[in-house]
């Protein structure tokens, strides 16, 4: 499967009394969509995937698949840092109808590299829905060499990569060593910072799976459209019109900016599940700062 554009990972609204927002998520899928996007993320880690019980996990993913109705596509978020539970979610997102599936490296037990490279080919052969690595060492404790995302990039079923170590010289190295096995075209690489969407694709990610595009999705899409099209003027001039408000969504743990803008915007967000807490008095100025510098608010 060829993953090109923009992909949203989307928050998980709750109500007051922390139950998922049903009506609210069905909302915030609809304003994206008319927002261009190509895709969206359900329960990924953006959505408190960490806090919410299987049912609810499964439930989001439920949700997503129905409200979207083919209109764009559809991944759902199924990694955990046991193999047994990742397939279970990852034949459950095939079940219900994902497109895809969004897998973050095992965290907390740190596998070896040659264990993560078993790990996500127990799933690739289980269950018959492409596969995005989701590299985010500053999560997870584990960084995935280059040498492995490219070995498993030779796996069928696995397509694509969601990197977020946030160097552009390793995505370089990743693209190269793929060019070199001849694979480029066959497995993709997509931005997993916001801020280094520009930069990443210059160098060979053909997308982003955006957690700022909660709050922002028509910059980032005319964006990542203008790289797609070679327009690099016109996308530089987008990266920094949204760079600080990029800073600002990232001043404190994700989601907690991105949920808090998101309420002070009026869309269906809600409160945080413990352990997140509200953000700091400081920093919420900073934020609704960039929220007004960028007509948001």
């Amino acid at each position: 499967m060829k993953f090109e554009g923009t992909y949203v990972a989307m928050v998980t609204p709750f109500t007051n009394d922390l139950e998922i927002d049903e009506e609210g998520f069905r909302s915030n899928i609809n304003y994206l969509i008319d927002k261009g996007v190509t895709g969206l993320v359900g329960a990924g880690t953006t959505g408190e995937s960490a806090t919410v019980s299987h049912e609810e996990h499964q439930r989001i993913i439920d949700i997503l698949v129905d409200e979207v109705n083919g209109r764009v596509e559809t991944i759902a978020g199924t990694g955990s840092n046991a193999t047994s539970e990742a397939l279970s979610l990852t034949q459950y997102a095939y079940d219900a109808g994902a497109d895809s599936a969004l897998l973050i490296t095992p965290y907390y037990n740190k596998p070896q590299q040659h264990a993560m490279v078993q790990h996500y080919s127990t799933i690739a052969d289980a269950v018959d829905i492409p596969l995005i690595l989701y590299n985010v060492p500053s999560r997870t404790g584990i960084n995935m060499d280059v040498e492995t995302i490219v070995e498993l990039a030779k796996v069928d079923g696995i397509d694509a990569v969601k990197e977020a170590s946030g160097s552009v010289d390793k995505v370089s190295d990743i693209y190269k060593a793929l060019t070199h096995e001849g694979i480029e075209d066959d497995f993709c690489i997509l931005s997993g910072e916001d801020s280094l969407t520009l930069p990443l694709m210059a160098v060979g990610a053909t997308g982003v799976i955006s957690a700022s595009a909660n709050i922002d999705a028509k910059r980032m899409v005319l964006m990542v459209d203008s790289i797609l099209n070679d327009d690099y003027t016109r996308a530089m001039e987008l990266h920094y019109e949204m760079v600080e408000l990029i800073r600002a969504l990232f001043i404190e743990s994700n989601p907690v900016p991105v949920k808090t803008a998101m309420n002070l915007m009026g869309l269906p967000s809600g409160p945080l599940r413990q352990p997140l807490a509200e953000m700091l008095p400081e920093n919420l100025e900073v934020l609704k700062k960039a929220l007004k510098d960028s007509d948001l608010i």
